[in-house]
């Protein structure tokens, strides 16, 4: 994992970590502090999914860029040899 990844887990961690404190610190009634907590949970849930999804389909492209890169240097690389042993056998003859 990257560290711009790593960073924005620990950003959210933190943020999470606010948010519920905050929440437990406030003076209602124990149910509507509960209530309070799920909702919290679940949006930090979320958010970190859409993080997750986004650094995924990140990594992915990277991947798929890297793949058609590599492939691109082997297609010019085999022309190049494929020259070379033209150029070889011309030269031989």
């Amino acid at each position: 994992m990257s560290t711009t990844g790593k960073v924005l887990i620990g950003v959210l961690a933190g943020v999470a970590a606010g948010a519920l404190l905050g929440v437990l610190f406030a003076p209602d009634k124990g149910s509507e502090t509960r209530k309070k907590i799920a909702k919290k949970s679940n949006d930090t849930i979320d958010d970190l999914k859409e993080k997750f999804d986004d650094l995924l389909n990140n990594v992915s492209e990277k991947f798929e860029n890297g793949k058609q890169e590599v492939a691109n240097i082997y297609e010019n690389g085999k022309s190049k040899a494929e020259e070379i042993k033209k150029d070889l056998k011309s030269q031989v003859s």
